[in-house]
């Protein structure tokens, strides 16, 4: 039961990238933490983070999970998640997971509140957060599909660095003040430079990253028949991902209810003005939760071809704010009443 003044919340990985953006959007929106309980490994338990102008002792596991929250916002990585999130889950509290470990498990919804929040049932205690760059990518094309009915789809991405982690951000800063890095992060220099390879190498010369869009767009959409293919680029940005969208349709459209459906759906701002050079990008996404999308035009050799530019906060909306809406959507719901 949730108290009066709101609810015990559990962030495991509070001393990351991710886990620190969770602790500015619980706070930024007002979200009833009765008391935060931050989880960081061995080596950060004892250290602080600070929410709500207050230092926060980090804890273990152990005593996070004695400690009975109500709910649970992993982003510590998929062996934590495969570890330990059954744990938390097996004592009734619900695990809302950033990682790639559950999102693909057919028991556990892969949730994006604006398009899939339905899928969420009573006996679910496991719930998967999507990848970064699907997530940006399904709020352009929930809207498109429920009028046109996507058949194909063509992604380009153009991913910050902060999507790896703070070495990332490390290697960067490293290399543009002409120093030799201390941790190699990527296989080649980052800097000045843009790298197709996000995560491993897969079957058939895709990456894990690439594949994740493939996968996680027919689920969270609920249709198999959605072929998205992506090319996923590393680039030397902080401030959010940004990808070039190519889709073909079932269904003729005109341009200006393309406009009017990705206007009207909640969480995207079109910008789409480019004799004014207004379009989307990063700079205009950090720090915000909105998906932002521009350069909508339709394809010059196919009538029903349609191309998109779509620039999102990959640390924002891309993880730590969907989290935080899946915990609203669920305390909307009543699941702690």
């Amino acid at each position: 039961m949730r108290t009066d003044r709101g609810l015990k919340v559990c962030v495991v990985g509070a001393t990351g990238l991710v886990g620190g953006t969770m602790l500015q959007v619980l706070e930024e929106h007002a979200f009833p933490v009765s008391k935060l309980l931050p989880v960081g490994s061995d080596q950060s338990v004892g250290k602080s983070v600070h929410f709500r102008g207050e230092a926060i002792e980090v804890i273990s596991m152990e005593d996070a999970i004695a400690a009975k929250p109500h709910v649970a916002l992993f982003s510590a990585g998929g062996s934590v998640s495969e570890d330990w999130a059954p744990r938390f889950a097996a004592t009734g509290i619900t695990v809302i997971d950033n990682s790639s470990a559950w999102r693909m498990d057919p028991d556990c919804p892969l949730v994006v509140p604006e398009v899939n929040a339905h899928h969420i049932e009573p006996q679910h205690r496991i719930i998967a957060n999507p990848n970064c760059t699907t997530m940006q990518l399904v709020m352009a094309l929930k809207p498109l599909h429920d009028l046109y009915q996507i058949k194909r789809g063509i992604v380009s991405t153009y991913q910050s660095i902060t999507g790896t982690g703070k070495a990332a951000m490390v290697q960067l800063d490293e290399e543009r003040n002409g120093l030799t890095p201390s941790a190699q992060v990527y296989p080649h220099p980052i800097d000045l430079n843009c790298i197709p390879h996000c995560d491993v190498f897969v079957e058939e010369g895709y990456t894990k990253e690439e594949m994740k869009v493939w996968n996680e767009t027919k689920k969270i959409l609920g249709d198999d028949s959605v072929a998205v293919t992506c090319t996923a680029v590393r680039v030397p940005v902080q401030g959010g991902h940004s990808e070039s969208v190519y889709l073909e349709f079932e269904r003729n459209f005109e341009l200006r209810d393309v406009h009017a459906a990705l206007s009207d759906f909640p969480g995207i701002v079109v910008v789409d003005d480019p004799q004014s050079n207004a379009y989307p990008m990063p700079r205009m996404a950090q720090g915000k939760d909105s998906v932002f999308v521009g350069r909508i035009r339709r394809d010059l050799g196919h009538p029903k071809g349609l191309h998109l530019w779509i620039v999102a906060d990959n640390l924002r909306k891309g993880a730590a704010t969907n989290t935080v809406q899946i915990a609203r959507y669920l305390l909307d719901s009543g699941r702690w009443a």
